[in-house]
């Protein structure tokens, strides 16, 4: 009897210690091959050595070690699968916080390096929006709302994640904590249909109230390699990035401004899709707080109009007015700057701020070796 005891205790915790290294289906036939070898030696010693060792008490012991494994198990599964809800469930679509809860284990935490593109879109005319209604905040909050929704409804429908946000600002990013190969793409789709999305509230807000002033939106689009992960203190973290290509978006987020564009892109993103969009490049500029220069465009549409022929010949005297201006000519340069003008979807504003500089480099030349970089002195 106490051989027997102490066999089925040497069982138990043989599979107490291997039934959590291993899958249901691995556990199931362990158990199943421990309860066969169980009955085989209770026949062998009965029929060769006519011992009596009873195979029930083994095959209960096994079974109760299963069910407790399996419960435990199923237990923890569905405590991680709530914890990644929580902790995702507002940065990710739900279809995608799903996906994370399924297989956790394609979400890796705690710091990983990771190619991303960044968006950064912040909402233009707040200050004045905040004044017109400094009497009735919760107006301003159902307002700010109403906007943010369907941007950030743009941004998940694409697998972007949702970073935070800044006020009347959004952050977010892509290929991170899902791995995402076609980043680049899906946040410039998103940009595109944020823009488009705000449109839609500006009709509808115009209809309940024609004196409404419309919202406009300035969008910066940057791809590099970035730091992906829990940041904060023991006290409090977030899931976030860091890296130069986030600094990078944010600025040129603030440059679309400057050029009266919407929604301004990096050259590594611009390159990541090339041929998928229609850009035209704004300038070859130094952001604030950045030494080196990098060429900047502006995401004009999709496919279809990149291949319009309208926006191609818009394209090439574009490009003949920046080669002209880099090279100093300005005779050439205004010309071309004149023609693009009277085409149609011209940025009047862009072009408008190249013949201010055309006019001072006239009669104040850039020094040799220039390039035509612009250095800018506000974010």
């Amino acid at each position: 009897m106490g051989a027997e005891l102490a066999s089925f205790a040497v069982l138990g915790l043989l599979l107490i210690f291997l039934l959590p290294h291993l899958g249901a289906t691995a556990g199931a036939v362990v158990c199943l091959a421990a309860i066969a070898i169980g009955f085989g030696v209770g026949w062998y010693s009965y029929t060769g050595a006519r011992i009596l060792v009873d195979p029930v008490y083994p095959a209960l012991v096994v079974l109760v070690v299963y069910l407790s494994s399996s419960l435990i198990n199923f237990l923890n599964s569905e405590t991680q699968r709530r914890q990644i809800r929580s902790a995702f469930g507002q940065y990710l679509s739900p279809t995608l916080v799903e996906q994370l809860a399924d297989d956790p284990s394609r979400l890796q935490l705690g710091g990983e390096t990771r190619e991303m593109t960044l968006l950064f879109c912040d909402i233009r005319g707040f200050t004045a929006i905040s004044e017109a209604h400094r009497d009735d905040p919760q107006a301003l909050t159902a307002l700010i709302n109403r906007i943010l929704t369907p941007l950030t409804a743009e941004i998940l429908d694409r697998t972007g994640t949702i970073d935070k946000y800044m006020g009347d600002c959004i952050m977010a990013f892509w290929n991170a904590p899902l791995d995402d190969p076609h980043h680049a793409r899906h946040a410039c789709q998103s940009a595109l249909a944020m823009v488009a999305a705000l449109d839609r509230v500006n009709e509808d807000r115009g209809a309940e109230n024609p004196d409404a002033e419309p919202v406009g939106v300035g969008i910066g689009l940057n791809t590099g390699g970035c730091v992906v992960g829990n940041m904060g203190s023991d006290q409090r973290f977030d899931y976030s990035v860091l890296g130069d290509a986030v600094n990078l978006a944010a600025r040129l987020e603030g440059q679309s401004r400057t050029y009266g564009t919407p929604i301004v892109v990096g050259e590594t993103t611009r390159a990541a899709v090339a041929g998928e969009f229609a850009f035209l490049e704004l300038d070859l500029v130094a952001v604030k707080g950045k030494r080196e220069a990098t060429n900047v465009y502006a995401l004009v549409g999709d496919q279809k109009v990149a291949n319009d022929p309208s926006f191609k010949a818009l394209s090439e005297m574009h490009s003949l007015m920046l080669s002209c201006y880099r090279t100093m000519d300005w005779d050439g340069a205004q010309d071309a700057l004149n023609t693009c003008m009277d085409m149609p979807g011209a940025n009047l504003e862009l072009y408008e701020l190249y013949a201010e500089r055309i006019y001072q480099f006239t009669f104040d030349p850039p020094p040799s070796g220039w390039g035509g970089v612009f250095v800018a002195t506000t974010k």
